[in-house]
């Protein structure tokens, strides 16, 4: 109804604009001035501003053409210099965007019923109202107003200055310059961003930013491409290629000749799909995807221009659509404080019960009516009973600090300070990739002290996400590299990284291994990338075997194996290769929007933009194509060589990897095209290969082809790479084949044994290829089921594969990861690994992380179908994704978590991204834990988004989990401090803070509820009510905020060193039904004691009541300061500059106002200081009240003792000592250093074997367990 109301406005002063301007329009050519102003006034006489049915009908209409699933877009250029009404896309939003919530004059009423939101500022306002009223008023109705709006005002102004910077952004991005073609002008003109609309051609620069969604039409690269890189939108800083819409536009292409139809879907949040197809003049259907959107935010690179037309504007770009600001989470601690409100609520009614009932029976205890009742205007006096309930109303007005106002205020102050230190420390700053953590969620930083289990992937989380090609098996002979991945700056040292080249003195390959020495030397020398993925030393045997291979296929014009292999590592893939002579120039535009809640930002740092390792920075400029004749193949003698500057920028580290493996053996990529790819070959020879189609990786497939026309043979092939489970099931009859297959997926099974990561690379050569793609092109121009036909399309390709070989890439855990994980652990915390790998790598991985054991029994858990199982074993659990799906099912979900919390460790191998936050929600939901997941890719943002927790890592998968997360770190092992240590500290000091004010409360207001029993309950008081206004405004206030930020219970040396300290938090935790209401009693009893040791000294003598009330606020205030200086557990000067200033404010405050004149406690306290039965009331009641309390912790402490208290006793010792201490424990527990599981050496082919069995055995589980003190793993395992 908004949006409306807003659109028929929004007609109604479109029309009222239009009009205005049609009666100043100029005379005509032909003078007929009036007949001019006649037609316009006719034009707009169907839809009149004052017509109110003609404006909705309008704004109806608009609402359905933005609500339709398709949207047939057309140029806007023939309606240029028309009115609003004439222009064809007039209902689709413009480009301008608003993203402040307030406006000027709407802003108090607006920000006002915004934190009305929160039912205590409605409860204290109806307070504030209720004191107004005559016959139920405690206070002077305009003092009861001083502390909500106070707290009314502080917040409007922390959101005005929030709102305000959002303007600023909104002005800013609105007013950025692009180029809007005109036709007017037939030229591109410079507007701002704001002046784009739907249906406009825009063009873009090199190194600009792209103002709006732009369906790419033309761009200044013969070939139709352009490179943008999508750092603002995911965090990826690795270039992403961008095609034309083929065949739409020539090549000079002119805006004015576009007269088709553009039919996109309707906008969405999804980066990565794009569904569209332009329609031409004869009804032609060409298909467009995401390869052929330019996403407002990205920046184009190596281009000089592109040319778009504008398919989505403002607010429904992809961008804007994904910024939905800062999610909201409540922390444990929140949910629990709210209960405890809602016991406060109960326990001040009751009080309040109390007071109208003691008023009732104390007003009938009365002989006759009293001289101060004054009777109203007929002269009669309030009864009894209707007196006690106006004066339960005044009691509530009375005790309403009860509800403590200011906690809310204090708990956001403390969050933001603990933010402050977490952000600021140096042990969580990675000087690597020079960033820090960002605490992201304000609000949550207390769960860190509370989490049970951890759920964490594998691939970049616990492993570097940094590959290193370390075997390869081609045609069934598994080729070892035993070099590769060996410290870099031991082969720079040596100055000869040749020498360990074992095909050196190998005459047939002699000038082959030169080629490859030389590549290598090149590659390695690389200095922007890393050294790890680039260190390839080929193999002496393979080298020999790939310098025959491309002499017999080029001779006899028939493709051998192993250089078919090589052209599928060099060519089956999305890298990009460009020029690296210069680093990219950047772009200072601050692209972020901020949303709601960006008071964060203040202490989140600014993320430092962290470059992936496998990317490398490039010039504007592309590298240039050389000439190539009419079969494919560059002339021999016009070689030069060109790759001693290419730089590859992967979407994954894998293909990085490949692709610089393939380059040490000869096979160099040396461009990329939308229609071609051109690798040099060992030999020097450049082939250029047609590209006729490529189906991209999709997590349903879990494979990648790209089909490509050879200039040798001319033949049509189809290269595949995938997981070995999706390869194997799609190749074709073995015949000759059996052997390979058998060979290869024994080689597979060892390398997934010793942690590498396994890829399989197939070749098929079609016949029929035109058909295929012409199939494929009507599935990709298809809008409804379009994911469905191309997964057709690519079922039909990529059949009766032939196997090439297969890849081992090594994945290095990171640094720390081992003892990290084993820290976690005996801090009571389970951790889960939920990886999509093969059961064998993952299990590896497990061991060497230290997630299992050599001595613990492990289950791998394997079924086709539901099987139901009753284990009770404390056991360690491996599970495979087929599996897991099934346990996840209704029926076997509850036995499955009785399975999995009894285990010590769970490893899911296989899953998928579903899965990952299906097992999250499940164990969440189920045991009623508090969970963190941990990822580093996409493919985790899911399980980041379930958890209690989200964490993402910086690494080399983009940003896109930092993105969806709470937190974010660079390193695994920061995970520890995080937790152990900021965790248990945030968790301690809010829960610790949380009580005290309760208590600091309770106990203030029991003076006032003591006093009731001696005034007749008429809700007076025995202090000023300023006094009780500063009491908790200025008094209290900073004591608890302080105590909240900065106490320590246990210095972080010993929270590192014993774990188990973190388990206090765990469960119910310091702040535990017990915990608060054994505070509250404590309140009670001190309350009585601060109210009745100064009565019982005063209750003979003649004093007034604001002399017997200021004993009674100077005790308060000592005892409970004094109470807080009890359960402070470090103290440094801030502690005593607070604590003491605190109570100097007190002081000074109180004697400057009762030295007021018009006071109603004039000259009191100057009176009390000179009288010795006031330091003695304070010092009596003071030991009295706080006695108890100061007994229980020395008896608990001493009898007793926590761990706490026993980390404590620990940090009193001197530093040897201590060190010796923890050492000596860390050794007990098996804390020491950490060991590595044997891990087999893979056998050659040559070694005998058995093929491997199936995963899956019949309709039965599979429990494969690991035998306890196995040296390998794999060496025996037995099957129940």
């Amino acid at each position: 109804v908004t949006e409306l109301i807003r659109d028929a406005r929004h007609s109604m002063w479109k029309h009222v604009c239009g009009f205005s301007h049609c009666v100043r329009a100029q005379q005509p050519a032909n003078g007929k001035k009036g007949s001019l102003l006649r037609i316009r006034r006719r034009e707009s006489s169907s839809m009149a501003w004052w017509n109110p049915l003609a404006l909705i009908r309008d704004a109806l209409t608009g609402q359905r053409v933005r609500e339709n699933d398709l949207r047939h877009l057309v140029s806007n250029l023939p309606y240029e210099g028309l009115g609003k009404k004439k222009q064809p896309n007039r209902y689709l939003p413009g480009n301008a965007i608003k993203t402040t919530k307030y406006t000027l004059l709407l802003f108090l009423p607006l920000n006002l019923f915004e934190q009305f939101h929160r039912l205590a500022n409605i409860y204290f306002v109806g307070l504030a109202i209720l004191n107004f009223v005559p016959v139920v008023n405690a206070f002077e109705p305009e003092v009861a107003l001083i502390p909500i709006c106070v707290i009314l005002s502080l917040t409007a102004l922390k959101d005005a200055w929030e709102d305000f910077r959002r303007y600023q952004l909104d002005k800013k991005l609105n007013s950025m310059p692009c180029f809007i073609y005109s036709r007017k002008d037939k030229q591109f003109g410079e507007r701002r961003w704001k002046d784009v609309q739907v249906g406009d051609f825009v063009k873009v620069l090199s190194n600009e930013i792209v103002p709006a969604d732009l369906l790419l039409l033309h761009t200044s690269d013969r070939k139709g491409m352009c490179h943008i890189e999508t750092s603002n939108l995911d965090g990826e800083t690795n270039l992403k290629e961008r095609k034309v819409v083929p065949g739409i536009c020539e090549p000079n292409f002119e805006p004015e000749s576009f007269n088709s139809v553009v039919v996109c879907e309707r906008p969405n949040n999804n980066l990565n799909h794009f569904k569209c197809y332009v329609e031409k003049p004869n009804t032609e259907k060409v298909g467009a995807g995401i390869e052929s959107l330019l996403l407002r935010g990205c920046t184009v690179r190596n281009t000089d221009h592109a040319i778009g037309f504008v398919v989505y504007a403002g607010h429904e770009t992809k961008s804007m659509l994904n910024n939905n600001g800062p999610r909201y989470k409540r922390s444990k601690l929140e949910r629990k404080l709210n209960v405890d409100v809602i016991f406060c609520v109960i326990l001040l009614l009751a009080m309040c019960l109390v007071g109208a009932l003691g008023h009732f029976f104390w007003r009938q205890a009365l002989p006759g009516v009293p001289p101060y009742l004054v009777p109203d205007s007929n002269g009669h006096v309030v009864s009894p009973s209707l007196s006690s309930f106006y004066m339960f109303f005044s009691m509530i007005i009375l005790l309403q600090v009860l509800i403590p106002i200011s906690l809310y205020v204090s708990i956001e102050l403390v969050k933001i300070g603990q933010i402050f230190f977490i952000t600021h420390d140096i042990d969580l700053y990675d000087e690597e990739t020079d960033s820090r953590i960002q605490c992201k969620a304000l609000n949550i930083t207390e769960d860190l002290g509370q989490i049970e289990y951890i759920f964490s992937d594998k691939t970049g989380t616990l492993t570097e996400n940094k590959m290193v090609f370390r075997r390869c098996s081609v045609m069934g002979t598994e080729y070892p590299h035993k070099e590769n991945g060996k410290s870099y700056k031991r082969i720079t040292e040596e100055g000869r990284p040749t020498d360990s080249l074992p095909g050196n003195h190998v005459n047939s390959a002699n000038s082959l291994s030169h080629i490859a020495v030389s590549n290598f030397s090149k590659v390695i020398d690389r200095t922007n990338s890393s050294a790890q993925e680039t260190e390839v030393i080929p193999d002496r045997k393979l080298l020999r075997r790939v310098s025959v291979a491309e002499s017999t296929s080029i001779s006899s014009q028939k493709m051998d194996p192993h250089f078919d292999f090589f052209l599928a590592l060099a060519i089956c893939n999305t890298v990009v290769v460009s020029m690296g002579t210069a680093q990219r120039r950047r772009v200072s535009v601050l692209f972020t929007v901020i949303k709601a809640g960006s008071l964060r930002n203040i202490f989140a740092p600014k993320r430092d933009r962290t470059f992936s390792d496998t990317s490398f920075k490039e010039d504007d400029r592309f590298n240039p194509f050389p000439q190539v004749d009419d079969s494919g193949v560059f002339p021999s003698h016009s070689q030069r060589d060109e790759s001693s500057g290419l730089c590859y920028e992967a979407e994954s580290p894998d293909e990085a990897a490949l692709v610089y493996a393939a380059k040490a053996y000869g096979f160099i990529l040396l461009s990329r095209t939308p229609d071609s790819v051109t690798v040099r070959m060992p030999s020097g020879r450049v082939l250029v290969f047609e590209v006729l189609d490529i189906l991209t990786f999709d997590s349903n497939r879990k494979r990648m082809s790209v089909l490509v026309r050879h200039p040798i043979t001319k033949e049509c092939v189809l290269y595949t790479k995938g997981a070995d489970y999706s390869i194997m099931e799609l190749l074709g009859a073995p015949g000759n084949q059996k052997n390979v297959v058998a060979d290869t997926q024994y080689h597979l099974d060892c390398y997934a044994k010793e942690g590498l990561r396994t890829l399989c690379f197939t070749k098929k050569v079609h016949g029929e290829e035109y058909e295929q793609k012409r199939a494929c092109f009507v599935a990709k121009a298809a809008i409804d089921g379009r994911e469905q036909l191309i997964m057709d399309t690519a079922v039909q390709l990529e059949t009766k594969l032939t196997l090439l070989g297969a890849t081992g890439i090594e994945d290095r855990l990171q640094e720390s990861v081992p003892d990290t994980i084993l820290t976690l652990r005996e801090a009571g915390i389970k951790v889960w690994v939920l990886t999509g790998d093969k059961p064998e790598t993952a299990v590896n991985i497990g061991y060497a992380c230290r997630l299992l054991e050599d001595e613990d029994l492990v289950i791998n858990m394997s079924c086709k179908n539901k099987v139901r199982s009753h284990l009770t074993s404390n056991i360690s659990l491996v599970i495979d994704g087929r599996t897991l799906a099934m346990l996840l099912s209704k029926d076997l979900q509850g036995r499955f978590v009785e399975l999995a919390k009894r285990c010590r460790s769970v490893l899911c191998c296989r899953v998928t991204p579903l899965q990952k936050s299906g097992v999250v929600k499940l164990i969440r939901e189920k045991l009623r834990v508090m969970t963190l997941a941990v990822g580093d890719g996409a493919n985790d943002v899911n399980m980041i988004q379930a958890a209690d927790i989200g964490i993402g890592i910086s690494g080399q998968e983009g940003m896109q989990a930092v993105m969806a997360s709470d937190f974010a770190i660079s390193r695994f092992k920061h995970l520890k401090k995080l937790l152990l240590v900021h965790g248990h500290w945030c968790y301690t000091r809010l829960a610790n803070m949380i009580i005290y004010f309760f208590y600091k409360n309770l106990a203030n207001v029991n003076l006032l509820f003591w006093y009731q029993f001696y005034c007749g309950f008429t809700a007076t008081t025995m202090l000023d009510y300023w006094l009780l206004i500063f009491f908790n405004l200025f008094y209290t206030s900073a004591p608890p905020i302080m105590f909240g930020i900065m106490d320590k219970d246990v210095s972080a040396e010993v929270l590192l060193g014993v774990p188990e300290l973190y388990r206090t938090g765990q469960g119910a935790g310091e702040y535990s039904f017990c915990t608060f209401w054994v505070s509250m009693l404590d309140a009670f009893y001190q309350s009585l004691i601060c109210f009745f040791i100064p009565y019982l000294v005063y209750q003979d003598l003649d004093v007034d009541v604001f002399t017997f009330g200021m004993p009674l606020n100077a005790v308060s205030l000592i005892t409970i300061l004094l109470h807080l200086s009890i359960e402070i557990k470090a103290w440094t000067v801030v502690h005593w500059i607070i604590m003491l200033g605190s109570f100097a404010v007190s002081l000074i405050l109180t004697l400057l106002y009762t030295s007021c004149v018009t006071c109603n406690s004039y000259w009191t306290l100057q009176n009390q200081l000179t009288d010795p039965i006031f330091y003695l009331i304070c010092i009596i009641t003071t030991v009295v009240a706080l006695l108890p309390r100061y007994t229980f912790h020395v008896m608990r402490n001493s009898i007793n003792p926590s761990p706490i208290v026993q980390g404590r006793h620990l940090d009193r010792l001197d530093t040897s000592t201590k060190e010796a201490w923890i050492k000596e424990w860390r050794g007990y527990r098996g804390g020491g250093e950490v060991k590595r599981s044997k891990l087999s050496t893979p056998p050659s082919p040559s070694t005998p074997r058995t093929p491997t069995s199936p995963d899956f055995l019949g309709n039965e589980i599979t429990l494969n367990c690991l035998n306890w003190g196995c040296p390998n793993p794999f060496d025996r395992i037995r099957t129940f």
